[in-house]
Parts: structure tokens; sequence; C-alpha cells
């Protein structure tokens, strides 16, 4: 199952337009998107396959790290995930 993974590490200064790019750049490969401009924290949106909802989020951890180790960013603690499923975003409409 594919699951759309949201992941936000939170730090002690502000985040420059220069270090969303380059985060940017590190997760496009990954389908993913970045964010954080402005703000006391930097976030990612990766796409991954795995089987549960937590796999999900242990794969898109992992490779949140390498995006954030190859740019400039301070390797801040994850201070949220959350998991959105394929099948979970059009779940509650009729066929």
């Amino acid at each position: 199952m594919r699951f759309s993974v949201s992941l936000q590490a939170e730090g002690d200064r502000e985040v420059t337009l220069d270090e969303v790019v380059e985060l940017a750049d590190a997760v496009a490969g990954l389908g993913g998107i970045a964010s954080g401009f402005g703000t006391m924290s930097y976030g990612a949106q990766i796409i991954v396959d795995a089987e549960t909802s937590d796999e999900a989020v242990e794969i898109a951890l992992e490779q949140f790290n390498r995006a954030v180790a190859s740019t400039s960013l301070p390797a801040w603690p994850v201070a949220r995930a959350e998991t959105i499923g394929e099948d979970d975003d059009y779940g509650d409409l009729d066929p």
C-alpha cells in the first residue's frame, strides 16, 4: 500500500528559504515536498510503499533523515509524523 507520510522536525531557530529549497531538492526523488521557511521547524511529505502505517513512518523517517543529512539543515528531532494511506483518501465517498 502507498502512504503519504508527513514529518516535521522542530528546533531552536528560524529556517531559511535556502534551507527549505535544499530539503525540497533532497526529497524530490522520493515524491516529496518540503516546508518550513520562516518557522522554527522544517518538514517534508514523502510517498512510501509499506504494509502498515507504522512501517510507513519507519521507512519515511530513514529517508527523511538521509535527506536532511545531505543538506545544511541541523538534525533536529522529528516532533510529528502523520500518514495517509492511498486507500484512505476517498474511503468515505461512494464509488
